[in-house]
């Protein structure tokens, strides 16, 4: 009997993370400093896109960048069921509609020809943009996605939670990873402490677009501004004088121009996620290789629906299989103290979207992958012994 619980997901703190956050604790910021900017442009550059801008979280950071797409009242766009809900809500904080199309089966991500089907349902017009999700780490091909978006004038938030380092391979036989920017509008990434890479809480959006960036910075601020070249009020208001002559902005002035939050990530959070960033490429290698070997492990056997998708490009956030029986699976091995976990509960069943209309039946495919889906173990620091415990304990159950 395995005495530790090894869970679905574990965050991975090593000594130059801890020395990281004192150094900032010590320094003359804890907010709105240089590790902010700092952990923004390692960012940017690790993802290969212009812009980074470093929120509270995943779900603030869905929620400005819905925002900066001007998303509005009645505004009608498309998700996938089988994601977390903030996926589908940030079109909903927006007073938006969500409309979900059904997964691909073999990639469990969102159906390509499902999200065209649904446009051309449709008068033209009706939908404007697509929230495609990096489901587990498998890549959208945003190249794809890309045409049928330009078709049809529509805006591309691609939700990278799991997704830093995954890539697809586009139709000239590159690598575009997820979050470059040159295909989706603006991306998004979370740094819970079960991703790739963990702060606590927080969150990141990219983009190419130096007009949404602008909107994102001013957003996730409360809406304020400090810079004068942007200034609508008069000189000599700031000051609080009659005339503007000679009169320079004085050095206390700000200006609210949009409702905004405040969705900030603090200096210390960012200079873990700094210390984090310089091993992600080492976590991917790592996560690639367990994927390898639950693959191998696993294949051919009789109980198994799926396994999770190929390496070539996977991030590997969840290890995911489509069993028989899983909920005593899942039962049996909780026993062993392994933790493994189900992603997701389709969104358009949760009582809120039902709501809305929403029923079984709508999502064929995400509602059959969901009686079957469970994530294992995954994450760099699993050993082989805790692996092999794993593989074992579910060969052992099926055999039994």
């Amino acid at each position: 009997m395995n005495k530790r619980i090894i869970p679905y997901g574990r965050q991975n703190i090593t000594d130059e993370d801890i020395q990281a956050v004192i150094t900032t604790l010590r320094s003359d910021y804890l907010t709105q400093g240089p590790a902010i900017k700092k952990f923004e442009e390692d960012f940017a550059n690790y993802i290969g896109c212009k812009y980074a801008v470093a929120v509270s979280n995943g779900t603030a950071a869905l929620h400005i960048a819905a925002m900066a797409l001007e998303v509005g009242e009645g505004a009608n766009v498309i998700t996938t069921p089988i994601t977390f809900a903030a996926s589908a809500n940030c079109i909903a904080y927006c007073n938006g509609k969500v409309w979900f199309a059904d997964i691909d089966p073999n990639t469990f991500t969102i159906d390509l020809n499902k999200i065209e089907s649904l446009i051309n349902s449709r008068s033209a017009g009706f939908f404007k943009g697509i929230i495609p999700v990096d489901f587990a780490g498998y890549a959208v091909n945003l190249e794809q996605l890309r045409k049928i978006a330009d078709k049809h004038g529509l805006w591309i938030l691609e939700d990278a939670c799991h997704a830093p380092g995954a890539y697809f391979i586009d139709s000239k036989g590159e690598k575009q990873f997820c979050g470059n920017g040159k295909f989706a509008d603006l991306s998004i990434f979370s740094f819970h402490p079960v991703k790739h890479i963990a702060t606590g809480e927080g969150g990141m959006i990219t983009t190419n677009d130096h007009g949404l960036y602008q909107k994102l910075l001013l957003y996730r601020t409360h809406g304020i501004t400090r810079n004068p070249a942007s200034f609508i009020n008069t000189k000599a208001f700031a000051a609080g004088l009659k005339t503007e002559d000679a009169i320079e902005w004085p050095g206390w002035y700000m200006e609210m121009q949009e409702l905004g939050y405040n969705y900030r990530l603090t200096d210390f959070q960012a200079a873990l996620g700094v210390s984090q960033l310089k091993r992600a490429d080492e976590g991917l290698v790592r996560r690639r290789q367990i994927a390898a070997k639950y693959n191998r492990a696993f294949e051919g056997k009789p109980w198994l629906i799926k396994q999770s998708g190929d390496i070539l490009g996977h991030a590997y956030h969840l290890y995911v299989i489509e069993v028989k029986k899983r909920l005593e699976l899942y039962n049996e091995l909780r026993k062993k103290n392994i933790y493994a976990q189900v992603h997701y509960v389709p969104t358009h069943l949760m009582p809120y979207y039902r709501l809305m209309g929403w029923k079984e039946g709508d999502m064929p495919y995400s509602e059959e992958y969901y009686k079957h889906c469970l994530s294992l173990p995954m994450y760099p620091t699993l050993t082989d012994e805790e692996q092999n415990y794993v593989i074992k304990a579910i060969n052992d159950y099926y055999n039994e």
